[in-house]
């Protein structure tokens, strides 16, 4: 069947709140029986690969939950009055392992950042804007929690419209519209990104 082109309808007032145990089924509701993309549950910066394939699905939803019970802060859930619509992780650079490991994506210099890696957005929300404003709650709450940078790492590719399911780091223009400026580039299509939170 195919797609019919349409634009996404207005977003109404979005709020952002820290996700909780209290708030968790609401994060079951918004990434739904995929765990957001293929099992992942938010995982995949946080785990080993060999752990994170092994563990696609219920795995990784334990052990982002055991994450939170274990009084972690994990990210941000965007609401759309009571229903939760879009999502982002974010938190110390040094929880997310694989940037560290990463030859496109390794640490810039010495300075302590956080870092916001993933985005999800519900099917109707998409392409509405609440990516940026997720970005502009992420850089409050960094910045509220002590951090003096926020990093990311967007995808710009060469050619657009790019599928939803690649998009999952953010898109670069995203980022520039909410105070973020290229700080390195190893790769043609992505940037890391830095807002200066001081």
């Amino acid at each position: 069947m195919g797609k019919i082109a349409s634009r996404p309808a207005p977003v109404p007032k979005l709020r952002f709140l820290p996700l909780t145990l209290a708030r968790w089924p609401d994060l079951e509701r918004l990434f739904g029986d995929r765990g957001a993309c293929g099992g992942c549950w938010c995982t995949y910066w946080i785990r080993h690969h060999a752990e994170f394939e092994k563990h696609k699905g219920t795995g990784n939803k334990r052990a982002l939950k055991r994450m939170l019970a274990a009084g972690e802060e994990l990210g941000l859930i965007a609401y759309a009055g009571r229903e939760p619509v879009g999502w982002c992780a974010l938190g110390p650079r040094e929880r997310y392992t694989r940037l560290a490991r990463s030859r496109i994506l390794k640490p810039v210099d010495e300075q302590p950042v956080w870092s916001v890696v993933c985005f999800f957005v519900a099917k109707p929300f998409r392409r509405s804007g609440v990516s940026v404003e997720l970005l502009g709650a992420a850089a409050r709450h960094a910045k509220r929690r002590g951090a003096r940078f926020l990093e990311g790492y967007p995808v710009e590719p060469k050619k657009a419209p790019m599928p939803d399911a690649f998009a999952w780091t953010g898109l670069a223009p995203a980022f520039r519209k909410t105070g973020f400026t290229e700080v390195l580039r190893r790769s043609k299509t992505r940037p890391i990104m830095r807002n200066n939170l001081r």
